[in-house]
């Protein structure tokens, strides 16, 4: 029987992509004036990848509800016959929406609410697409920026008492806690946004401030959003509240559920659980819910935590994050490596740069960069490195 199998992902053309990373890559041709924003690897059932099975292209949930010990026993128990995770890699050209993701419960609740109240699942007002949540993780490609969490209530009181139009707000902020005042801000006004924003506009230029700076943000976001000043977002004032964290290549960070976060700048592989429950905050033309926003948000201070990079030495190496639903393995290898592994649950490898060959005892696959296999529960396999590079592997922990 055939366990390991030729996976092709999916593209997502958003209008926050870039133009080339993506096709340099996966290595296909990019078309003039088209934006790459996703490349997905999985079997979510909006945008599932395909494998080559007897010659014929099937989509990969298809394969997996015919064959579901794929999956492997343990996956099984726990997430049921479907494939527990979705493997992306990201080209952050613009900033992504503000954004923030369900617990389980939270989903599964949201779900049947919208299904009740008629919402189509492909409607752009629709919330919950499914009843899953969306704990993530993410691996910087390059220089990476992001929003994480609300900083501590003495960093935010800091930050806007250096800003004279928003020493009202830092005022409010000594009565309030971080919820109630999220709560205010997200419901102000456009009166009330022109009076804390548009000073910050005034009294600067983009290219005299650096990105550790949330004036910076403001600007940069306006600019390459086309945000009109006239009809202000009031997630612009999420720069002030929330943590601006710079990740190197190579290191990470975890958003587990009800973190506000958003992508700024940059390129990065990104591992979550299969769900595209998105709940958005702003600096978007997307479906903005503020009630559901703020029932859901978790307030907490939070202070960055990252993911250290994998070693540059041949091998294997796991990133380490909390979450049930997935993992990360790093494999790095030259034109000498022999590297031995069992996929205890359905696996997906992308080798991400040079060459390789995947193989059990009955298939061997060469892979190129940008290329990616499917890997069957229960498959023991070699990796043979054949030009220097590395590849990641989703699976389960």
């Amino acid at each position: 029987m055939t366990t390991l199998y030729k996976l092709t992902g999916t593209l997502q053309q958003y209008t926050w992509g870039g133009k080339d990373y993506i096709p340099n890559l996966i290595g296909f041709t990019a078309q003039k004036d088209q934006l790459y924003a996703e490349w997905w690897l999985g079997a979510h059932p909006s945008s599932p990848s395909t494998i080559k099975v007897d010659d014929k292209t099937m989509p990969l949930n298809q394969f997996l509800s015919q064959n579901p010990t794929a999956l492997g026993q343990q996956s099984r128990s726990i997430f049921g016959d479907e494939l527990p995770y979705l493997l992306k890699i990201l080209d952050v050209k613009q900033p992504l929406s503000i954004q923030l993701h369900p617990t389980k419960q939270q989903a599964e609740i949201g779900f049947v609410e919208e299904n009740v109240r008629g919402i189509d699942l492909t409607d752009p007002k629709r919330t919950y697409k499914d009843k899953n949540h969306k704990p993530e993780m993410m691996i910087a490609l390059s220089d990476f920026w992001l929003l994480h969490g609300f900083k501590p209530k003495t960093e935010i009181l800091k930050t806007l008492r250096e800003r004279s139009s928003l020493q009202t707000l830092a005022n409010q902020l000594e009565t309030q806690d971080l919820h109630h005042f999220y709560s205010d801000i997200m419901q102000a006004n456009q009166t009330q946004l022109a009076s804390w924003l548009l000073p910050i506009f005034e009294h600067n230029r983009l290219e005299d401030l650096s990105p550790e700076n949330p004036d910076y943000w403001v600007l940069y976001s306006q600019k390459e959003m086309n945000i009109s000043l006239a009809q202000l977002d009031a997630g612009l004032m999420c720069f002030y509240l929330f943590n601006i964290v710079q990740i190197k290549q190579g290191q990470g960070i975890f958003q587990d559920a009800g973190i506000p976060h958003a992508y700024l700048r940059g390129q990065n592989i990104e591992l979550m659980a299969c769900s595209d429950n998105v709940i958005r905050g702003g600096l978007t033309s997307k479906h903005v819910d503020i009630d559901e926003l703020l029932k859901v948000i978790d307030c907490r201070e939070v202070i960055p935590e990252l993911i250290k990079a994998a070693p540059p030495d041949n091998g294997s190496f796991t990133y380490t994050t909390p979450a049930k639903d997935f993992a990360l393995e790093n494999v790095r290898y030259d034109d000498t490596a022999q590297i031995n592994g069992k996929a205890e649950s359905a696996t997906i490898l992308l080798v991400m740069q040079g060459c390789l060959k995947i193989s059990d005892k009955n298939t061997a696959l060469e892979l190129q960069q940008g290329e990616s296999a499917f890997i069957c529960a229960d498959t023991a396999y070699q990796i043979s490195g054949r030009q220097v590079g590395y590849c990641v592997l989703a699976k389960l922990p």
